[in-house]
């Protein structure tokens, strides 16, 4: 017996297809941050296959949006702590002097 439900990696490839002319109009470096971002859609897939909105997209552009908030607080995190440590390096050469 065949599958009668699709797997999330299909509808993923089926919706960057159907998005094709659009990226094809894209400047080349546009192209590989769109691919970047069904990329990370394919990050999550159990979980949409799981989900199985009515209308895909819907979790596609929810996993895209996870992934990119992950990103951000990663790198406040990485600010952050880049700017402790700048704070306490000046703070060590204002006892030094």
């Amino acid at each position: 017996m065949g599958r009668t439900v699709p797997t999330f990696t299909n509808i993923i490839d089926s919706e960057i297809s159907s998005w094709s002319k659009y990226r094809r109009g894209l400047r080349k470096q546009d192209q590989r941050v769109f691919d970047d971002m069904f990329r990370a859609a394919k990050k999550h897939l159990a979980e949409n296959f799981y989900a199985m909105r009515t209308i895909p997209f819907e979790s596609i552009i929810v996993s895209i949006a996870l992934e990119q908030h992950k990103q951000i607080k990663f790198l406040e995190q990485h600010v952050l702590q880049l700017q402790e440590k700048l704070t306490h390096e000046e703070n060590n050469r204002g006892l030094a002097v």
